[in-house]
């Protein structure tokens, strides 16, 4: 076979092990609770692995390295400062978070926990919440359907808008059965693809 049916081969069992993932997510998921959190339950390094994943994705396989490429070691600032502020935010906000999101009648997401935390009761606070999260959340979700799509056409030379289509499609099918637990464990596999790949790329770039 050639290099690009291969290429297609991996890309269809990959796609296939994420929807398998989120049909075991949905299986697990018993309640409410459980397909918006994980039922507060999820291991150490399976939340680590999703959030590393989560945030880093395409801008750090893709993104950060054109930027290096482009512009030289100037760019090491963006690295840092992730580092620097994830490190902060785990440390000093997670934890309190963690907690105070049951004490404030179990809240579900960081809008409906500022309202509860601070007795909002004209939902001001958790509509302005919710918008900020709508739009920069789409913001930060097109970008990585614009690394699909682009991804796509460097790999098999295919349509730019197919491949971000096929990636929005298989992405949706696993978070819409498997829920939190479907998106955490999907983003534990792709972590540990993107940690295995930054490990070996600049190897073998440099030999």
């Amino acid at each position: 076979m050639t290099d690009q049916t291969w290429f297609i081969v991996a890309l269809v069992i990959y796609f296939a092990a994420m929807i398998a993932i989120g049909v075991y997510g949905a299986l697990k998921t018993k309640s409410h609770e459980d397909y918006m959190l994980g039922g507060r339950n999820l291991p150490p390094a399976v939340a680590a692995l999703s959030a590393g994943a989560s945030d880093m994705s395409g801008w750090l396989v893709m993104g950060l390295p054109g930027a290096l490429y482009a512009t030289g070691l100037v760019e090491i600032w963006l690295a840092i400062g992730l580092t620097i502020g994830a490190y902060l935010n785990w440390k000093l906000v997670a934890p309190r978070l963690r907690a105070y999101t049951e004490i404030a009648k179990n809240s579900i997401t960081v809008p409906s926990f500022l309202s509860n935390r601070t007795r909002d009761n004209t939902n001001i606070l958790r509509i302005a919440a919710g918008i900020i999260i709508l739009v920069f959340f789409t913001l930060y979700v097109s970008s990585g359907m614009v690394a699909g799509g682009k991804f796509f056409v460097s790999s098999f030379s295919g349509d730019y808008t197919v491949g971000m289509l096929i990636i929005a499609g298989v992405t949706l099918l696993y978070t819409l059965f498997g829920g939190f637990l479907g998106a955490s464990y999907t983003d534990v596999v792709q972590g540990l693809l993107m940690f295995a790949a930054l490990l070996i790329v600049p190897v073998l770039a440099i030999v």
